[in-house]
């Protein structure tokens, strides 16, 4: 074998294992418990209104929302993702997890009031409300259903796929396929309080199965030191001569690293990641509806910091058992000749992703396999339970609803149950598409493909929020109901106004690098490296932050060069006017459109009963019942004040539990700096 260092070379793939009696008892008691959970948290839920079924009728407290925070963003592609990227680069991809803490508070403290002052159940209503017209709602309506289906959907329906294939050689096709079904029966019938409800739940498992993998493994190098000494030892027996690719990293457990050279470069990881991340955790729908759903600010708080903590823990019970595995199975997971690591996992890339279910076959004994499988399906359901009802939210409110201004909230109930149920259909036939990927890749092209489209949405909403000279066109609805551009509010308007086309400016030039990331391939241990130096020379963590800037200067330039929105319109949509006690005038309202409540709850019409078959379809979908929601979006000054009135006491007991999340941030920072 030419240039290659012989030896033993019969590296061999971690081969499935029979399932016991004992582990398929684990698993089909926590399928049980997830159905007596999201079917008891349906039958509470009202799932009626769109408050109730969308935003969980804003009753939730702050223990799960930050349960549901932690769950829908560790899925399993962040087990399969994270462990991969550890065994082959170190301890550094932790920070993807802690740069959490940081965004979550701001999510808290800073977006959330805005948010909810505006009145708002989406994102892309929040831009709507900002700055009026339609184009900026439905660009971000598309948008987020995109990343959700090609970024969000697609990695965590691999990684499971993958662990499910890797560890007990299920079939991927009807075992994935179920899990979807499962998925659906109680999203469908209890909406967001199912899906929060069950979420708190499987973070237990998660949480729980994990720490357990994460003490057998340790005890088996040594625990933190002995992983320090045989991580760095851990090199595979086939090599390429004349690379160095096959050595671990002699900065492996460092976090900050070189800023030019590195995989992950100190710059980048601190500005570059919380630009994304401020997209993730802040303007992002599957996590913010979450927040909304907070009875008060001081439960929303509570729940953001709560989830901070959480989020810590993955740095311990999933990144460093990826290294551990690294330090236990070398020919397999850090294997470096392509050959080899086809032979392995079916790619020449790379091996890493194997490297958390390699620990399960190989550490975990009968019973507690079990568990780990339990746990790997609580992620997966757990991140698909947000996705499809946050995407039934954006789909049913921000595009249904403006192509149907007239539809009544049942209408609105029956339309973002259906999208849910096509999404299950295309997910279900994404699963040999999805099986076909590279799987060396999946966790580089996640974060990639976010760092090229989400920092323009960054800068959109932190422009919105914290400076009020930042416009848009706006567009009204003539009574034909035709739109066309109003000269009443601006009047010199000109064609280019800042939100839009600074959005526009950032994603032509975003997807200008991810046409030349995904067109040239990555090369292979010992081959030449023929990429354009934007690729090799600009980490996309680099570009993130470049691409914020641009669609920043652009936003501004254009802003200031045409008309200021009027305060009239501004009243409860920015930082600076969340406390406003003045009547807004919204931008673009459509007069052709319903409220949510179609009547008075307290004289509700009367209507005939209806037929036993229909009532009976309205109970299993979780439409049945009287409305007992609070009015969902209303936006005016007394809601306003109801949520932003803060106890003294819990008001600083968000506020010390927050300041100490930090602390322990810094110094997990600086400790492994």
């Amino acid at each position: 074998m030419s240039g290659i260092t012989e030896g033993n070379t019969t590296a061999t793939p971690p081969g499935p294992v029979a399932m016991e009696t004992a582990d398929i008892v684990v698993v089909v008691v926590y399928l049980l418990l997830v159905m007596v959970v999201g079917i008891w948290a349906s039958m509470r839920a009202n799932g009626s209104t769109v408050g109730g079924y969308f935003l969980a009728g804003r009753s939730m407290t702050w223990w799960p929302i930050g349960a549901s925070l932690m769950s829908s963003n560790i899925g399993s592609g962040a087990f399969i993702g994270l462990a991969g990227t550890a065994a082959a680069g170190g301890i550094a991809v932790s920070g993807f997890e802690l740069n959490a803490a940081w965004v979550l508070v701001a999510l808290g403290w800073i977006f959330v009031p805005v948010y909810v002052a505006a009145g708002v159940v989406t994102m892309p209503e929040y831009l709507a409300k900002r700055f009026g017209g339609r184009r900026i709602r439905m660009y971000m309506s598309v948008l987020s259903l995109v990343l959700y289906i090609f970024t969000k959907l697609s990695t965590d329906l691999f990684s499971g796929a993958l662990f499910i294939k890797v560890s007990f050689g299920w079939n991927l096709y009807m075992s994935t396929a179920i899990l979807l079904l499962i998925t659906c029966v109680y999203t469908v019938a209890g909406g967001l309080s199912a899906v929060i409800y069950t979420d708190a739940f499987q973070t237990v498992i998660m949480v729980g199965g994990a720490f357990t993998l994460m003490f057998i493994a340790f005890s088996k190098v040594g625990w933190y030191e002995g992983l320090t000494e045989v991580y760095m030892a851990s090199v595979p027996t086939a090599t390429v001569a004349n690379t160095t690719c096959h050595l671990p990293r002699h900065d492996a457990f460092h976090m900050f690293r070189d800023p030019l050279t590195s995989d992950l470069p100190w710059p980048g990881l601190i500005f570059g990641l919380t630009i994304i991340a401020t997209w993730v955790w802040c303007t992002d729908q599957v996590i913010v509806q979450r927040s909304l759903a907070a009875r008060s600010l001081s439960h929303a708080k509570g729940g953001s910091v709560f989830g901070g903590y959480l989020k810590v823990l993955p740095m311990f019970f999933i990144v460093m058992p990826g290294m551990i595995s690294r330090a236990l199975f070398p020919d397999e997971v850090a294997c470096a000749e392509p050959a080899v690591c086809q032979r392995v996992c079916g790619t020449p890339v790379g091996c890493s992703n194997i490297a958390y279910p390699k620990l399960v076959v190989e550490l975990m004994p009968v019973g507690v396999r079990g568990l780990m499988l339990a746990v790997m399906f609580a992620s997966l359901l757990s991140s698909l339970t947000s996705i499809f009802n946050s995407s039934a939210t954006i789909f049913t409110l921000d595009l249904y609803r403006q192509a149907r201004p007239a539809a009544s909230e049942m209408e609105l109930m029956i339309v973002g149950r259906l999208f849910i149920l096509v999404l299950v259909v295309v997910s279900i036939l994404w699963i040999p598409i999805i099986q076909s990927a590279n799987s060396g890749k999946l966790f580089e092209y996640a974060q990639s493909v976010v760092s090229f489209l989400a920092p323009p949405i960054t800068a959109v909403f932190v422009l919105a929020i914290f400076w009020p000279r930042i416009n848009e066109p706006v567009s009204h609805s003539s009574p034909s109901g035709s739109w066309r551009l109003s000269a009443s509010h601006f009047p010199r308007v000109r064609a280019c106004q800042g939100a839009f086309w600074g959005l526009m400016a950032g994603l032509a030039v975003g997807l200008v690098r991810m046409i030349l990331e995904f067109s040239h391939e990555v090369p292979a241990c010992g081959q030449p490296d023929l990429r354009p130096s934007l690729l090799t020379r600009v980490h996309y963590l680099y570009f993130a932050v470049l691409l914020m800037a641009l669609s920043l200067a652009v936003m501004v330039a254009v802003s200031l060069a045409t008309p200021p929105i009027p305060d009239k319109h501004l009243h409860r949509l920015t930082w600076w006017s969340r406390h406003s006690t003045s009547p807004r005038v919204d931008l673009g309202a459509d007069p052709a459109t319903r409220p949510f409540s179609d009547s008075d709850p307290a004289h509700p019409p009367e209507r005939p009963p209806a037929p036993l078959w229909r009532r009976a379809v309205l109970r299993l979908c979780g439409l049945s019942g009287a409305s007992s929601d609070v009015p969902v979006a209303r936006g005016d000054a007394s809601t306003t004040r109801n949520f932003l009135k803060e106890a003294p006491l819990w008001r600083n007991v968000c506020n010390v539990n927050a300041l100490l999340l930090l602390v322990i941030n810094v110094f997990l920072w600086g400790y492994y700096a």
